[in-house]
């Protein structure tokens, strides 16, 4: 994958995670576990996207529709666990 597709990725990634915390809130801490949840969703969804031959919103080579979904599944979840943890 050339390195301009990657950078694109990972502002891309940074961007949801940095958007989903705007919009849910929370501390510095929060902030970070949504980012690292958030690429790891993205790069996750563009792959399985490719494996499975899933194309949509496509980005080049990037499956940037997939890995959009999965970003903020990843998110999702991980906000539903922090919360099931805190009881």
């Amino acid at each position: 994958m050339p390195i301009p597709t990657i950078i694109f990725g990972i502002l891309l990634s940074t961007l949801y995670g940095g958007l989903y915390h705007l919009v849910r809130g929370g501390r510095t801490r929060k902030l970070l576990f949504y980012l690292v949840l958030s690429w790891a969703g993205f790069w996750l969804g563009d792959t399985l996207g490719w494996l499975l031959n899933w194309t949509f919103a496509s980005a080049g080579i990037m499956n940037a529709g997939m890995g959009t979904l999965l970003a903020f599944v990843f998110m999702g979840i991980g906000e539903l666990v922090t919360m099931i943890l805190k009881k």
